[in-house]
């Protein structure tokens, strides 16, 4: 992206430099080759000597610095714009800064508010010392070159910033994965975003559940461009969670599913009201109507030789691991009781051995 924008900004330097320039360097044309000829002439006479090199050499210092004198006052107001532009750029993130105090979108109003200063401090000073125009547009077709190729990864990473200040991708206190990255934001920077990493089933060696690890991970912003971002806990800090039960299959299911139900819904049925129906609220915001549950679910699966019971239940994001402990635990002494141990079995692995006959025939 920023390749193609520096190619633009060189093309559109052209074009301006040939509209204001171009009648202006063809009249000067024939002056300028009469004067490179009366050059060689000179270098092409005999006789020259040292004394005349140095003579010259030294006429050639006297120049240089009778014309850096002659644009000390330019490089003096320059400095001043310059100054000025420091201390309105300063001014200006103050007062952005003061005005949206109230507003999580104040840090990149004042910085956009001082890099719009600069910008235009910078290009009062550069008219200034240059002269002219085409040396002030030359000036800056370079510099975007140079900064958009030097200062990719910082530019994209400072563009992903602003974005998720006006975005809201996420926020600090936010539990979000970012590529690779899972865990809760603890600072965001212009550049950076630092985390409080969290274990995760999918990351081996880990720690396997949504609990903290310890470690301190650091990415910079330009992710948000780039990969795909999921916030846990910004709109809605509560997660769907499942568990699942295994059973042999010749249990009795739609006993084992009360038991479940009635389990599941003693412990999270008052936790998962009111969660469940802001859950419905934003559903229906969003323009989906499909329907939320707001007490645990029970749903069934087969599996290989067994049949699956699957506890569907709301909890917070950050309490997983917590209340699924509590879960299993609550689960497993009520199937254990004698009355649902006799009418619900635990699932166990089943193998079919055949043997074949002298007779050819295959017996299981």
């Amino acid at each position: 992206m920023f390749r193609q924008a520096s190619a633009l900004a060189l093309a559109l330097t052209a074009f301006l430099l040939l509209v204001v320039d171009g009648d202006a360097e063809t009249v000067a044309g024939d002056d300028a080759e009469e004067v490179l000829g009366a050059q060689v002439e000179q270098v092409a006479e005999p006789g020259a000597d040292l004394y005349t090199a140095t003579a010259e050499a030294v006429g050639s210092i006297h120049r240089v610095w009778q014309g850096f004198q002659a644009s000390l006052p330019r490089l003096l107001i320059a400095l001043t714009l310059l100054v000025i532009g420091w201390a309105v750029a300063r001014g200006a993130r103050w007062l952005a800064r003061k005005v949206t105090n109230s507003w999580e979108k104040s840090d990149a109003i004042s910085a956009l508010a001082g890099i719009g200063v600069w910008l235009v401090a910078i290009g009062l000073a550069t008219s200034v010392i240059a002269g002219d125009m085409r040396a002030l547009l030359g000036s800056l077709g370079l510099l975007g070159l140079a900064l958009s190729w030097a200062l990719q990864t910082p530019i994209e990473s400072f563009t992903a910033w602003l974005l998720n200040s006006f975005q809201g991708y996420y926020r600090v206190g936010d539990r979000v994965a970012v590529g690779e990255v899972f865990g809760d934001v603890v600072k965001i920077d212009f550049l950076t975003t630092t985390v409080w990493e969290t274990g995760s089933p999918q990351r081996p060696g880990y720690v396997h559940a949504e609990q903290a690890t310890g470690r301190v991970l650091t990415f910079p912003n330009s992710e948000v461009l780039t990969g795909t971002i999921v916030n846990l806990t910004r709109d809605f800090p509560y997660v769907w969670d499942e568990l699942a039960v295994n059973v042999a299959s010749e249990s009795d299911l739609r006993h084992a599913m009360r038991v479940l139900e009635g389990v599941a819904t003693e412990l999270l049925g008052e936790l998962m009201v009111g969660p469940a129906t802001r859950y419905g609220e934003l559903l229906r915001r969003a323009g989906l109507s499909e329907p939320v549950a707001t007490r645990p679910q029970v749903f069934v699966s087969t599996a290989e030789s067994w049949t699956d019971l699957w506890i569907r239940y709301l909890v917070p994001a950050r309490e997983r691991r917590k209340w699924k402990t509590e879960l299993i635990l609550r689960v497993g002494e009520a199937l254990a009781r004698p009355e649902n141990a006799a009418r619900v079995f635990p699932a166990y692995p089943r193998r079919q051995i055949q043997t074949i006959g002298r007779d050819g025939q295959a017996k299981a």
